[in-house]
């Protein structure tokens, strides 16, 4: 997959892209990342690339004109990427987001930076996401989170292929409890079933830790997840208080 980022500081990007999984990704060519600089797609001397907002008010707006030089250049390269426009009035991203993104043959995203982008960009854009209900200094960051939420998905890039699908939220769940050595950490036992060896036991625990962690932290979620019978029969266990934290 490539990515294309259209920011007026692509060297915030340098750093987090270049190091951990995303970096080796780059390496073994599953990934590449160029972050380009919308100043370079702004005309005159100064390169100006936002203006004052027409009827009055605070802040700055980004200007249309070399935003849309530049999501015209870079899909005359890459035609088939899905452009994307980081706001804060754009759907809130979540992992079913990432799921359906990491399928596409490219993405190009458009960083907002002050009071937005001029309106008649729109049209250019595919797509307007959001990392949630706040507003950040511009796009830069919630591109970040969304570039490495898509770019852990590609094939390859984790060492497990396995790592993804046991996520929290990838099956509409939160996932369960991890432990590692030692067994006894400061009088802290690791539940017996992960060291018994008994994988449907240890199944079987992993996913009604699934439904009480769910149920503890985001009962909502359980609105819309895909449970079966046992399931089911376990949340209703869980309202009632039947059940205790297995060990």
């Amino acid at each position: 997959m490539r990515i294309d980022l259209l920011t007026l500081f692509p060297e915030l990007f340098a750093s987090p892209f270049a190091a951990s999984i995303l970096g080796k990704a780059q390496e073994k060519r599953l990934l590449t990342v160029v972050a380009h600089n919308l100043r370079d797609w702004a005309q005159g001397k100064h390169k100006v690339t936002d203006d004052t907002p027409y009827g009055g008010g605070d802040g700055m707006v980004l200007k249309p004109e070399p935003i849309a030089r530049a999501l015209r250049a870079l899909r005359a390269q890459t035609p088939t990427s899905r452009v994307l426009l980081m706001t804060p009035q754009g759907g809130t991203f979540s992992q079913h987001d990432a799921e359906r993104l990491s399928r596409e043959p490219g993405l190009i995203i458009l960083c907002g930076r002050y009071e937005g982008v001029d309106e008649r960009i729109r049209p250019l854009v595919d797509e307007e996401l959001s990392i949630g209900d706040f507003v950040l200094t511009g796009g830069e960051p919630a591109a970040m989170v969304v570039v490495d939420a898509v770019a852990r998905l590609l094939p390859g890039v984790l060492g497990s292929s396995g790592s993804a699908a046991s996520d929290s939220f990838s099956d509409g769940l939160l996932e369960y409890p991890q432990y590692t050595r030692p067994a006894d950490f400061e009088g802290e036992l690791v539940p017996e079933v992960l060291l018994s060896g008994h994988h449907a036991a240890i199944d079987v625990w992993r996913r009604h830790e699934q439904l009480r962690r769910t149920f503890e932290r985001r009962p909502d979620l359980l609105d819309s997840a895909t449970l079966s019978d046992d399931d089911h029969d376990f949340v209703a266990r869980l309202i009632n208080g039947d059940e205790e934290h297995g060990k």
